[in-house]
């Protein structure tokens, strides 16, 4: 694959054999943003789990104390009384049939799902459409409950979904490249206590194998994976 002389350049300044502390890789990940927009910024973390053993699998959420710096566009799938909490929670789209309707047909004008219960047996329906795009609606996310107004208020205020992928790794947008260092920080920090507090009881052996971080048109920047650890466990 060929890399445009931009981002050789930027490439170029990044020690691909030597892991960062985090104050470091976040200066370079500063220095190396020089995209024409607003890059965001992403986290990949490679876990020593067995991702063909559903007992090792991670799914859940995390509330990101600066949130992702995106505005979150929510549907809510619910019907009655709870349609009015919904929107007053300032949800993007409310309502049942006509919104399952348009996801069968293609629609996806949306980042987070919140469902109500007693309306999941309809829902389910639309799996193999939103489970391969991790928009499935869960109790375990907190997609899936009564409580719609808070559910809503959470995801807009900066709370995420995550999961691991068929090769053991998880990928989250963590914030924006404009945001201030000390942010971006604490939303790491964040967000790898909540992957260490997840660690499945059957996984033997080094749980974190690698962090890196990157911009939305940069180059990976790895993390000391110790140095991190211990950081986030002050969270814990």
């Amino acid at each position: 694959m060929r890399r445009s002389k931009r981002y050789q350049t930027i490439s170029g300044k990044v020690n691909k054999t030597k892991t960062y502390s985090l104050d470091e890789a976040l200066d370079l990940l500063k220095e190396t943003a020089n995209a024409k927009f607003t890059e965001a910024v992403d986290i990949a973390i490679k876990l020593g789990i067995d991702p063909k053993r559903t007992d090792q699998l991670i799914k859940g959420s995390v509330t990101l104390p600066y949130g992702t710096g995106k505005d979150v566009k929510v549907l809510v799938l619910t019907k009655g009384e709870k349609e009015k909490e919904a929107k007053e929670a300032q949800a993007d789209y409310v309502g049942l049939e006509e919104y399952i309707e348009k996801i069968k047909n293609g629609w996806s004008d949306f980042d987070a799902i919140v469902a109500t219960p007693d309306v999941m047996p309809e829902v389910g329906k639309l799996g193999k459409i939103l489970g391969p795009k991790g928009l499935m609606p869960s109790p375990k996310t907190g997609t899936v409950t009564f409580e719609v107004g808070n559910a809503v208020k959470s995801l807009k205020a900066g709370k995420i979904q995550y999961k691991t992928d068929k090769t053991g790794n998880i990928h989250a947008r963590i914030g924006r490249i404009d945001f201030e260092k000390e942010k971006l920080r604490k939303n790491i920090i964040t967000f790898v206590s909540e992957i260490l507090k997840e660690k499945p009881a059957g996984v033997k052996g080094q749980y974190l194998k690698s962090v890196t971080i990157s911009s939305t048109m940069g180059p990976g920047i790895k993390l000391d994976i110790k140095e991190l650890q211990e950081l986030a466990r002050k969270e814990l």
